[in-house]
């Protein structure tokens, strides 16, 4: 166990799979908020996000583009964050599949602050919202395409990014191969949620990427936040103030051919 997990895993998860979903990934989406719940998902995102709202000076209204978001549950805390501030807050939730789209909508159904939208990371304009939030996404990417994602998404931030994801950790991995197996028979739950943990991070790994030549000024930290999770912030050396509070656009899914 310990020696599998000195490496981060490469093997793709079946969410990865594009050409599956309907009715299992749905009920997996569904599944895995209760994940998000026993975990705590959603705090250190929330950490992250306060962290640059703070630095940029507490403004009044801010936008925040989650990407890979799934259902997007985890933004229900930083809705109540930002109401108990007096923040206006305005999310948007990006997806590349139809399942999670649908799943975002009936989620947040009853929620005008949040805008669902299926669409490609790497296809975002520059300076899309003033904040970009990755929560349990970038480990599924490896390699040089990790570097990729998170040059995409601080083209996308006004002010900066927010990474919210997994400590590789025997004790990580085995409490969510047991939670799997307790609250769900879902095949892509049981066979993900462990494989998450795998493909997860370690703190030399989140500074090795803070050196990415991304072409502009940058700083990122990183913290070891509960369960078993890092938070990691990287801001602009100078954010682009004057359009703080705005959301642009992106470039959707056709949901009918499947590409951007």
């Amino acid at each position: 166990m310990l020696d599998r997990l000195r490496e981060r895993e490469t093997a793709p998860e079946l969410m990865d799979d594009r050409a599956a979903g309907g009715p299992e990934l749905r009920e997996a989406l569904r599944h895995l908020r209760r994940l998000n719940r026993l975990f705590g998902a959603s705090g250190p995102t929330l950490y992250g996000m306060e962290r640059l709202w703070r630095e940029a000076g507490k403004p009044a209204r801010w936008t925040l583009l989650d990407v890979g978001a799934g259902s997007g549950d985890v933004n229900r805390r930083l809705l109540r964050w930002a109401r108990r501030r007096g923040v206006e807050l305005r999310i948007v939730l990006l997806d590349e599949t139809a399942e999670a789209c649908e799943e975002a909508r009936r989620y947040f159904a009853r929620e005008p602050s949040v805008e669902v939208r299926r669409g490609d990371l790497f296809a975002l304009p520059a300076g899309t919202a003033d904040v970009v939030t990755a929560t349990q996404v970038l480990h599924h990417f490896d390699g040089g395409d990790t570097a990729r994602a998170i040059e995409a998404m601080l083209r996308a931030a006004r002010v900066g990014v927010v990474v919210n994801d997994i400590h590789r950790h025997w004790i990580a991995w085995l409490a969510v191969w047991l939670a799997t197996r307790l609250i769900s028979r879902n095949r892509y739950i049981r066979h993900d949620g462990p494989l998450s943990v795998a493909k997860g991070f370690r703190g030399a790994e989140w500074q090795a990427l803070g050196a990415l030549p991304t072409g502009a000024e940058w700083q990122l930290r990183y913290a070891w936040r509960p369960l078993f999770r890092y938070a990691v912030t990287i801001r602009r050396s100078e954010s682009r103030d004057e359009s703080i509070g705005s959301i642009g656009e992106s470039r959707q899914v056709d949901e009918r051919r499947g590409s951007a």
